[in-house]
């Protein structure tokens, strides 16, 4: 093997001097990518921020005009309560009477119009919809509710309060 000739060697470090520079371009260019893809992904962390600063701004205010809403609509209960309580407090029993019933059936109104709705106690016990204070024993068929301590309420497909209800069980003759 001969060495190779200056201009054999001149020629190959041409070459390495030209490869060089395209590897210092193409890192350039990758370089310039990474600032772009990084300006892009801090710009989209920034408007992702202010999303969700602006969707819970309007979950609050969303909640906001809610309450509002059904304040609004419970302030003539509270009108018919006072003026029930001035009946009570002229001993207008008669009026009084009228008066809480009239405030019963508009705060039930009211609660009806959000969705509130009394949960059914007839028939047999479900412990998913009533709550067992007592099991008593009842002519009645086993299991069935036979008498309500407190109502339960649902608000739309959701359980508020469970209906407080009393059982029936098998008496001790037709146990034997």
């Amino acid at each position: 093997m001969t060495a190779p000739t200056k201009a054999e060697l001149q020629e190959q470090l041409e070459a390495l001097e030209h490869e060089l520079e395209s590897l210092r371009a193409a890192a350039d260019e990758a370089e310039a990518k990474r600032i772009e893809y990084l300006h892009d992904l801090k710009r989209l962390a920034a408007e992702f921020e202010n999303y969700r600063k602006r969707v819970a701004r309007d979950q609050e205010a969303l909640v906001a005009r809610a309450h509002e809403r059904l304040v609004k609509d419970l302030l003539p209960v509270l009108d018919d309560l006072e003026r029930a309580l001035v009946a009570a407090s002229e001993h207008q029993e008669a009026q009084l009477e009228d008066g809480v019933r009239l405030v019963h059936r508009e705060l039930a109104s009211v609660l009806a119009r959000e969705g509130l709705a009394e949960i059914d106690t007839q028939g047999q016990f479900d412990p998913h919809v009533h709550e067992a204070l007592l099991a008593q024993p009842s002519e009645q068929e086993e299991g069935s509710v036979i008498e309500v301590v407190q109502k339960g309420y649902r608000l739309g497909d959701r359980v508020l309060r469970p209906a407080r209800v009393v059982v029936a069980r098998a008496t001790e003759q037709s146990e034997a």
